[in-house]
């Protein structure tokens, strides 16, 4: 449906993604309808209490992934809200830099759903989700 064209960095300036972005770095490198891939580090602001990545951590960033490329994907219909997000988590990690990417499995006129991977530098896969969301008509809009 649409793309983005401009230059990603461009698109999403300090704070667009609020305090969890800012604290983790969360950094898109690629995106259009068809996907997306972020970075980001594992810092001890989001640690749990044993010393490690807190998994509600992984699903902010899965949904966000997911509905963001998902929002591009739908485009000026309007805008795409989350329903279900499971996330199975594989590795601990403490620290360092992850690589977040999401791709759609199904995208149809009401819902998509789409499969997020984090992996680290390593491309170990950490952590693996699957974002359901619904497509909402633009306000206004009889669709």
């Amino acid at each position: 449906m649409s793309s983005i064209a401009d230059s990603v960095a461009d698109q999403f300036p300090d704070g667009a993604f609020g305090i969890v972005g800012d604290t983790i770095g969360f950094t898109v490198d690629e995106l259009t309808g068809d996907s997306m891939r972020a970075r980001w580090n594992v810092v001890p602001a989001v640690h749990q209490p044993h010393g490690i990545l807190h998994g509600g951590i992984h699903a902010w960033i899965h949904e966000t992934v997911a509905s963001v490329a998902a929002t591009v994907w739908f485009g000026d219909q309007g805008y795409v809200v989350g329903v279900s997000n499971q996330t199975d988590f594989f590795r601990a990690v403490s620290d360092g830099e992850m690589t977040t990417t999401g791709t759609p499995l199904h995208r149809g006129r009401s819902q998509q759903v789409w499969v997020v991977e984090t992996r680290d530098a390593g491309d170990r896969l950490i952590a693996r989700g699957q974002v359901r969301l619904q497509n909402m008509a633009a306000r206004g809009s009889n669709a």
